[in-house]
């Protein structure tokens, strides 16, 4: 993945707090079922601004927040003060071994090196633990969101195979599931939202302005969102496996 596309966000990162979608609950509690333990204590890893966190801390856990940007994390702790957020990456966790029960990632675990992040999962999960990767996406089965994925040019910038995850020694294989979810939006908002991308946050000022002019024309144009707020059909897909026993 660029490193230019991943260092990005940080700059965003009031507007990634406020403009991206959380997760379903349904979705997080899917994740948080690869353990074969109680799950108690938590890590959201690459936690940015707390996306994540904020499905899980209705569920009772402690969780432990790490996010290598230090405006993501900042924005992460001005919304959650009682998440513990630590500074580090996915490749070289800053927790002791066997420190949790399970570890989740929010739309990051493809900007991962994945077989060195797979080991460091494997190492910070106590026996019996679980790993879960979820990522929002639109769902171009609606006819009206696939013009808007083909006007953004989102099918070229997410491809099919972010969703695949290399087999590791240390988890079980990986199971997959899809879970409906709805982003609540207007023509400004879904604009914003395009806005927080790391492809459009990279591309010239010339460029992105050209982009989001393209999706507020089409937004303008389209009967189910020209007349104020709307409801974005998105799907959240999720991978997870049981790790070591």
């Amino acid at each position: 993945m660029d490193a230019n596309r991943a260092r990005s966000f940080g700059a965003r990162a009031a507007d990634y707090a406020e403009h991206r979608p959380g997760y379903p609950a349904d979705s997080v509690r899917w994740a948080l079922g690869a353990a074969a333990r109680p799950v108690r204590d938590v890590l959201d890893l690459a936690a940015g601004t707390g996306k994540l966190t904020e499905g899980l801390l209705p569920l009772g856990l402690t969780v432990t927040a790490v996010e290598p940007d230090d405006g993501m994390r900042a924005e992460l702790s001005d919304r959650f003060p009682q998440v513990n957020a630590l500074a580090g990456a996915a490749e070289e966790i800053p927790l002791a071994a066997g420190s949790v029960d399970a570890v989740l990632v929010g739309q990051a675990f493809h900007w991962f090196d994945q077989p060195a992040a797979l080991g460091e999962i494997a190492r910070v999960l106590r026996p019996g633990g679980g790993f879960g990767a979820l990522w929002n996406g639109e769902d171009d089965t609606v006819e009206w969101v696939a013009g808007l994925v083909e006007v953004s040019d989102t099918r070229r910038n997410i491809t099919p195979e972010r969703f695949v995850l290399p087999a590791h020694p240390g988890f079980a294989p990986f199971e997959e599931a899809s879970f409906p979810h709805t982003h609540r939006r207007t023509i400004e908002s879904m604009a914003e939202t395009f806005g927080t991308r790391s492809w459009l946050l990279v591309l010239p000022p010339d460029e992105r302005a050209a982009m989001l002019s393209r999706i507020r024309a089409y937004l303008a144009a389209r009967p189910e969102t020209s007349g104020g707020e709307f409801d974005l059909p998105l799907t959240t897909r999720v991978l997870r496996a049981s790790g070591p026993h």
